[in-house]
């Protein structure tokens, strides 16, 4: 059996405000869309890899997504993404030093208009005996009041 090999993932989602995501993801990626129909929007990124596209449509308060991400080579990848976000207006939660999914990591965390979280982080240590920090919080399960409601 030969392996799949992806030319780059694709994730789609739903929302509810075209152009509110469109602003949101031209944010989080530097980049705007590659195309832009009424209601539709798509992004094909080179650097992650990435085909996403957007479909404004109702859907319900919470879907089956728990949320998406980008890990990134380095702390000060992190950082640049932050003041990046920041310098948009996107309201950014950081973690820093956190143990999550028993590894330690550097990350920030950032929700779209649709409440959809993303986090960018980088794995600094790979192994861990816990598989998140001793205050009991959800192992990569932001709640939408730490990352904030508003964003765009």
């Amino acid at each position: 059996m030969t392996s799949f090999k992806a030319f780059r993932p694709h994730i789609s989602i739903d929302v509810r405000d075209i152009q509110a995501s469109v602003e949101f993801y031209t944010s989080l990626f530097g980049q705007a869309p590659t195309k832009q129909r009424p209601g539709y929007a798509k992004f094909a990124l080179e650097q992650p890899a990435l085909n996403f596209s957007l479909n404004e449509r109702e859907h319900g308060a919470s879907g089956s997504l728990s949320h998406l991400g980008f890990e990134v080579l380095s702390t000060n990848e992190v950082i640049a993404a932050k003041e990046r976000l920041e310098a948009s207006g996107v309201t950014v939660r950081e973690e820093m030093e956190t143990t999550c999914c028993y590894a330690k990591q550097d990350k920030i965390w950032v929700s779209d208009p649709d409440h959809n979280a993303w986090e960018i982080f980088v794995v600094t240590e790979a192994d861990t005996a816990v598989s998140s920090d001793e205050d009991g919080s959800a192992c990569c399960v932001p709640s939408l009041v730490q990352i904030g409601e508003a964003c765009c």
